[in-house]
């Protein structure tokens, strides 16, 4: 062990692909499925220009979608909130991903106006992480289930 040093370094291509090789080399000694992620994302244009975008990932083990989908993007532009598009869009990226078998979708988010956005929809708190962010507040992560089994 006295000849190994611990760098605080970034990981070069070739590092990362050795680390991924690993992980799944560990999966498949263990009877999983290697995963893999597709992007699903939805956009809103208006006069050929992004006001808003519903996106993120969805887990595949081999060719089966995984139970969970992570919302990592829903975003609309300011003088276009208020109008339905947020719903909207999130309508569209839940249809596709039930529509794929995916039953659970889960995200990351904060403030009181997005919470209760998501809460309209159908969202529930599964865990908050307290002073995430610099002012104090916290990073809350929501889920819903939309396909019931």
């Amino acid at each position: 062990m006295n000849d190994i040093n611990i760098v605080n370094r970034e990981l070069t291509s070739e590092e990362i692909e050795l680390v991924n090789s690993g992980f799944d080399d560990l999966s498949i000694e263990e009877g999983i499925d290697i995963e893999s992620t597709e992007r699903i994302s939805f956009v809103a244009l208006k006069d050929n220009r992004l006001i808003g975008c519903s996106s993120g990932l969805a887990h595949k083990n081999g060719e089966t979608y995984s139970g969970w989908f992570y919302l990592t993007d829903l975003f609309v532009e300011k003088e276009c909130r208020d109008q339905g598009l947020g719903s909207n869009l999130l309508k569209e990226l839940e249809e596709k991903t039930r529509a794929l078998g995916v039953q659970n979708i889960w995200l990351w988010t904060s403030g009181a106006s997005t919470l209760r956005f998501y809460d309209r929809h159908g969202y529930k708190p599964f865990t908050e992480m307290e002073n995430w962010y610099s002012d104090g507040s916290s990073r809350v992560g929501l889920r819903k289930k939309i396909i019931e089994l």
